[in-house]
């Protein structure tokens, strides 16, 4: 088949774009599914993942499908990611990746066109709207907690990271090499797509779910939750690690400081007062030992006493890598100082119960006041560079 000889409805046939469809033993669904997307487009990819039933003889009935097979089922990453080599070969920038059980439907496939458009370049995920006690109940967990971790790792937004029906940019993603094969490809895809600057999208899109005696789901709630959680923590610690401390580091230029001082501290209608105590707020929260929920307590309790949540959060990142070390070191001299008057840090071979609990309260105790010794010369520092700087503030109550 020729690659560019494309059909379409308006103008979508001048762009390069294919649908890629992954099947593994959905021969109930997978013929309709097929007829419906060839109604918008004869550029289809079916990638058949080592189905074990009448697949390969529903997709003899499709002699103008490109079709990708292999004998032994690897996952459905794998599969996306042979769907896509498959698509470069033939020359498109574009694909769209649909489902092959019958959730999605084809007719959606120009919505994603459009958005394509009006963002080039951008990955861009079909948010499903089919409201969420509709959805398998471990589907359902899957995403929200998919989605939180998202957020927390990427600093991104979306509403449904789970969905499988997608927009991607073939050429912005073939350096990457990805680590996944399996249903967790789709949301390892997402966090590497936004720590390398692509953009990402969602756009509404409808589904389908048939009553729970008819579904055909090859999800399997606790092994595919369980992979995406070791996904989650590996990435995690790259985003604590890497990630934000260099994104930090980058932001750090003359010009972007001199911008976010004059428009959130100089020029914002916040009294000095409110301005300090964010600043120490947000230093003492980046201190304390509740590793992991520091920023989202700090970003909740500044809400609640109405701070500046910009200069909270600013400030709690003192916490960042590679300052964590020298923090935590000195957390533990100070709790030494406090229960013996020794700040030396204790090296021994013979760990027991009880020195681990002396050091981790030494810790503790130390880390606390540490935290509210740097918070009050951080308030110190914010004060004398107010004083200097701002000079005559219009405050806004």
């Amino acid at each position: 088949m020729n690659a560019k000889n494309t059909t379409g409805r308006g103008d979508i046939s001048t762009m390069d774009w294919c649908v890629v469809i992954p099947t593994y033993n959905n021969a109930r669904t997978l013929g309709k599914v097929i007829s419906d997307v060839l109604q918008v487009t004869r550029n289809v990819i079916v990638v058949n993942d080592g189905s074990t039933d009448s697949t390969a003889a529903i997709l003899n009935d499709f002699p103008q499908v490109n079709i990708v097979s292999y004998g032994q089922n690897q996952g459905k990453g794998y599969a996306l990611q042979r769907g896509f080599e498959k698509a470069r070969q033939l020359g498109f920038s574009y694909a769209i990746t649909i489902d092959s059980d019958g959730q999605h439907y084809a007719k959606d496939i120009p919505l994603f066109l459009k958005s394509i458009k009006e963002n080039p370049g951008a990955l861009i995920v079909g948010a499903r709207t089919l409201p969420s006690e509709k959805m398998r109940a471990g589907s359902s967990f899957a995403n929200r907690f998919s989605n939180f971790w998202f957020r927390f790792i990427s600093g991104v937004s979306l509403p449904d990271t789970q969905s499988g029906f997608r927009l991607y940019p073939l050429e912005s993603l073939q350096s990457i090499r990805f680590l996944t094969r399996k249903y967790e490809f789709e949301l390892e895809v997402l966090i590497r797509s936004a720590w390398r600057g692509i953009p990402l999208m969602n756009i509404p899109i409808n589904v389908f779910y048939p009553e729970k005696e008819e579904r055909v789901s090859h999800y399997r709630p606790f092994r595919d939750f369980v992979r995406i959680s070791v996904l989650n923590a590996i990435c995690v610690l790259i985003a604590v690690l890497y990630v934000k401390p260099f994104s930090f580091i980058r932001f750090l230029k003359k010009e972007n400081i001199k911008d976010f001082v004059k428009r959130n501290v100089l020029q914002t209608g916040e009294s000095n007062q409110k301005l300090i105590l964010s600043v120490m707020f947000g230093v003492f929260m980046g201190i304390v030992p509740i590793w992991g929920y520091q920023l989202i307590t700090a970003i909740a309790l500044a809400y609640l006493l109405r701070l500046n949540k910009l200069l909270v959060i600013v400030a709690a990142n003192i916490s960042i890598f590679p300052i964590t070390p020298l923090i935590l070191y000195c957390s533990y001299v100070t709790g030494g100082l406090i229960l013996s008057g020794n700040g030396s840090l204790p090296f021994s071979s013979d760990i027991t119960l009880a020195w681990v609990k002396t050091n981790l309260l030494q810790y503790l105790l130390g880390s606390v006041v540490f935290a509210v010794i740097m918070s009050a010369l951080s308030g110190l520092l914010t004060y004398l560079c107010l004083k200097t700087f701002r000079r005559n503030p219009v405050i806004i109550d």
